[in-house]
């Protein structure tokens, strides 16, 4: 950079510092556009994939409308073909009652008519028993009649004859009388059977005379359900078909959309690319500002952290010596995840080493101005062992509590925590926006100078302020 040949040593100074500022002061801008472009790129991806969903289920719901519907029209047809077959049976079963009914008054009437039966067959008993005392009669008749005969002799040889006769008659009325008697026994002991049967019938008939108005009222029930189900599915047949049509019609809308914010995301995102381009350009322009003698508010933060670096590379160095750890634990980076840890908090082979060295460096820090936030040493990779005091409390139970004041063992790789660990040059002043939680941000510096152990980087310590 030439100098106005003009311009004085203080003047130079003064154009110099107010470069400084300028840098400063277009860092902090263009970082805040950063930070609003990333976060409008983030709800940009966000609304971009809840469309996506929305696209995906209105997809879904088409293909389930259009099954929901076939299965509609398929439970319709169904009903329709169920109510014919209802209606047959309702015929058959009206049909089948009335039989029933009409069955049960005829069981009831042989039911009624058993007594008259019983009466004849009574009044049978009574003729045969006479007839059998008839006959009876008539054989002690012929017994007589013979007797006579033979005392008459020759004058009553006729009589006798007569008298056979009339015996013979009588011993066929008594067969007669006899079989009578056994068929008129088991008359009577099937019209008692008969009698019995007809008996429970009759009850039963009864029931299905008394039933028989229930069953035609559920007959006519079930038929009146039927109808209002058929109608019930056509009516829901109908709204599917609406349904689906309005989901149709509602698919290219969606993807009208989501190929509009997919537009919108991708130019979000290019701004936002060039926007960390602009503020790499930015820090790039403080930096040389500051290197030429423009150190203006910065330059007692950034000769405080440079010491505070040396300091700490100085005792790394004394560990080695001391044997207190070696040249591959001080630089592992098999980080080891602390279980149940939330966020995750991770353990390095170096963690014992800097919980001892650092916080008697870092710590003091804190108490020597105002704007000062945090002073952490960070490795190759942002990792950040050992933190001040009031980072590294112990984790509870909830994880947003965890990441404001549990920020020790903890891996920062985003833009600033990795500048900030793999810068080599004698400082990196950078502008960032710090996220206080609940959707406030905080414009910060964060100040950082390389820590070098026996030539060998190692990371930095970082130093950050608010403006």
């Amino acid at each position: 950079m030439q100098h106005d040949p003009s311009l004085s040593a203080p003047d130079a100074a003064r154009e110099l510092s107010s470069l400084t500022r300028g840098a400063t002061a277009l860092g902090r801008e263009v970082v805040d556009i950063a930070g609003f472009l990333q976060a409008l790129d983030a709800r940009s991806r966000s609304q971009l994939t809840a469309l996506s969903e929305v696209g995906q289920a209105s997809d879904n719901v088409a293909a389930a409308n259009g099954r929901v519907s076939s299965n509609v029209r398929a439970v319709a047809q169904s009903a329709a073909e169920a109510g014919e077959r209802v209606e047959n049976s309702i015929g058959t079963l009206a049909r089948s009652g009335k039989a029933a009914r009409e069955l049960a008054r005829w069981v009831k009437s042989v039911h009624a008519e058993n007594d008259l039966v019983e009466e004849m067959l009574g009044a049978v008993k009574t003729s045969n028993s006479q007839i059998a005392s008839i006959a009876s009669q008539v054989n002690i008749l012929a017994v007589n009649a013979k007797i006579e005969a033979a005392r008459a002799g020759d004058a009553g040889r006729g009589f006798a004859i007569v008298a056979e006769a009339i015996n013979e008659l009588s011993q066929q009325t008594g067969a007669a009388v006899n079989a009578i008697s056994a068929t008129i026994a088991r008359m009577s002991d099937w019209i008692e059977e008969l009698n019995s049967g007809a008996l429970h019938t009759s009850q039963e008939a009864e029931t299905v005379l008394s039933g028989s108005e229930a069953a035609d009222a559920a007959l006519s029930e079930i038929r009146d359900r039927m109808g209002t189900l058929r109608g019930a599915t056509a009516r829901i047949a109908e709204d599917m078909e609406r349904a689906s049509a309005a989901v149709e019609e509602l698919r290219p809308t969606v993807a009208g959309i989501q190929s509009s914010i997919g537009e919108v995301a991708r130019g979000v995102d290019e701004a936002s690319r060039r926007c960390d381009r602009l503020v790499d350009g930015s820090e790039a322009i403080l930096q040389h500002a500051v290197a030429i003698g423009g150190t203006g508010e910065d330059a007692a933060m950034i000769a405080l952290v440079r010491d505070l670096a040396a300091r700490v590379s100085q005792s790394f160095d004394a560990a080695l010596t001391a044997g207190r750890i070696s040249m591959q634990a001080l630089f592992d980076t098999q980080y080891k995840p602390i279980p149940g840890s939330d966020p995750q908090q991770l353990l390095a082979a170096f963690t014992p080493l800097t919980d001892a060295l650092l916080p008697p460096i870092q710590e003091p820090v804190l108490a020597r101005d105002s704007r000062i936030v945090f002073c952490a040493a960070v490795d190759r990779n942002g990792y950040l062992p050992t933190h001040n005091a009031k980072f590294s409390q112990p984790q509870g139970k909830d994880p947003v509590w965890n990441a404001a004041n549990s920020r020790n063992r903890r891996l920062f790789d985003d833009r600033v925590g990795l500048k900030a660990g793999r810068n080599t040059k004698p400082f990196l002043l950078q502008v960032y926006r710090r996220d206080m939680g609940g959707g406030t941000f905080v414009m910060m510096k964060d100040l950082s100078a390389p820590i070098s152990v026996r030539g060998r980087h190692w990371g930095g310590l970082r130093l950050a302020y608010r403006f």
